[in-house]
């Protein structure tokens, strides 16, 4: 077995945060190979002659010995070592794709060992190790398989051998098992993007064609992605598993089944947690919706659990969130969104008051959604007090100005007003009145602290003012991001 060539190594760098774009430069796109087992010598086909070229009553027996030919596996790391028979191999690939396309009876029940055989002996193999112990997925490029030239024709084969109208499931069972599909699933940790993209159709079919296979296949996966989440956090294919269980999702019959809606819940929902998500969170929502729209009564369980693992210091992940949130609200059912719109509406109403640029726009995105507002509409005497005093007060103390001017005067506040006017002056009225309140108690408590610290050093009073002060309006409620507003109240008198 061969292996990539080991790299130099970098220099150590200290890195308080862990960051490995900022540790590491983007690694270059390189290729490795696992498929060489050692001969020590040259190998050596015999040549064959072409299916086409012989009687139809020998064609068969000539297909297995081509079949049995294709089991040989040469070294790719070495490029300049059997580059005839590589050739040669690779000619008979295409053959044996071209003939049991276009053939017809060729699928005789000898046939069948030996296509698995052929499949097995090029695809199972242990997957070269990363290039680097630092690869980064969303920044590093992948390592391409080196026998790609050979790989793609075998999976293009099986994938036209599963799709033959002649394929008999009954027969091919005896050797598409339990083990052959554990080992197809631990392929999907290829880095090689192409592969996973023939994965994904394989599996598919053998989803479709072995009923018996179809709660195996769903358990495995089931582990797969436990183990990803709760131990290793690596795995290569998670967005084509994601998208095979779409699929397979849709086809569920109602009422779902109890495992269904655990793999939900214990599985599905966990992913959110992993540092990775972009790679994946596209698909994993699509799942998400699939499910709800089988079952609108999974709806609470899904966002109190989107709302129990929400993001607290990672921006990215928090606007895919509220990505996915909108998906979901986009299909929920009025008597759903009842009982799940105080717990929403806050956390909606922490993002639109956020300090990032782009959590608060695409909280507010929300408002442009048609149903999205409909449903505020019909349950305003609820939302609008719990959306109120964020909206009103990042209008006029937000550092974006200009994004939140055409924002609320244009578009928020004016369809708040629209929807319940006298809700609306009443909380307004409520809301001033409250932070004049705060204002007076803020200036008689500086007036008393500075008495009380009358003759200590300046910078001691400020210290201990800011800290109170920070307790007070933590206390009424207000964000901590706004409370550098009113430390300048604090400052003492030079």
């Amino acid at each position: 077995m061969s292996s990539a060539p080991t790299t130099p190594p970098s220099v150590d760098k200290v890195d308080g945060f862990s960051r490995k774009s900022v540790r590491k430069a983007r690694q270059k796109r390189s290729q490795s190979s696992s498929q060489f087992r050692s001969q020590g010598k040259p190998i050596e086909l015999t040549p064959l002659p072409l299916l086409k070229d012989v009687p139809s009553s020998e064609q068969p027996e000539l297909f297995l010995k081509k079949l049995q030919q294709c089991c040989v596996i040469f070294d790719f790391m070495d490029t300049l070592s059997d580059l005839k028979m590589k050739e040669y191999k690779r000619s008979t690939l295409n053959e044996l794709v071209d003939y049991i396309t276009i053939s017809r009876g060729c699928l005789t029940e000898q046939t069948y060992p030996e296509v698995v055989r052929m499949v097995s002996c090029n695809i199972f193999r242990t997957l070269p190790p990363s290039d680097s112990n630092e690869f980064d997925p969303e920044e590093d490029e992948p390592t391409l398989e080196a026998s790609w030239p050979h790989l793609q024709l075998v999976y293009e084969f099986f994938i036209r051998f599963l799709e033959s109208q002649e394929f008999q499931p009954s027969i091919a069972k005896k050797y598409i098992d339990q083990k052959f599909v554990l080992q197809l699933l631990e392929l999907f940790d290829s880095e090689d993007p192409r592969e996973r993209d023939y994965l994904k159709t394989v599996l598919h079919r053998i989803y479709g064609k072995f009923l018996g296979l179809r709660a195996f296949i769903r358990k495995q996966i089931n582990n797969i992605f436990l183990r990803f989440v709760y131990e290793t956090e690596h795995f290569n294919g998670v967005a084509e598993l994601l998208e095979i269980l779409g699929s397979i999702i849709n086809g569920f019959a109602l009422p779902l089944k109890a495992e269904h809606k655990q793999f939900l819940v214990k599985v599905l929902i966990p992913l959110h947690t992993v540092r990775s998500l972009s790679l994946f969170h596209a698909q994993l929502a699509y799942c998400i919706v699939q499910f709800l729209e089988k079952d609108p009564s999974l709806t609470e369980p899904v966002i109190r659990g989107l709302m129990k693992f929400w993001p607290k210091t990672c921006s990215q992940k928090e606007v895919m969130f509220l990505g996915e949130l909108e998906e979901i609200l986009d299909v929920i059912e009025p008597s759903q969104f009842v009982k799940i719109q105080e717990p929403l509406f806050k956390q909606i109403a922490k993002c639109v008051s956020s300090p990032h640029f782009q959590v608060a726009e695409r909280a507010l995105y929300y408002w442009n959604n048609e149903y999205i507002m409909s449903l505020i509409e019909e349950n305003s005497n609820v939302i609008l007090p719990i959306m109120f005093s964020s909206l009103y007060r990042i209008s006029k103390e937000h550092w974006n100005p200009l994004l939140f001017f055409f924002f609320f005067f244009n578009v928020l506040l004016k369809a708040f007003m629209e929807m319940n006017s006298t809700m609306f002056d009443e909380l307004t009225a409520t809301y001033k009145s409250d932070r004049q309140t705060l204002l007076k108690d803020f200036k008689k408590f500086t007036v008393r602290l500075g008495k009380r610290h009358e003759g200590k050093p300046q910078d001691l009073v400020f210290q201990s003012t800011v800290h109170r002060l920070d307790v007070v309006l933590k206390q009424r409620g207000i964000p901590q991001f706004f409370h550098f507003l009113f430390r300048g109240l604090a400052v003492p008198e030079s």
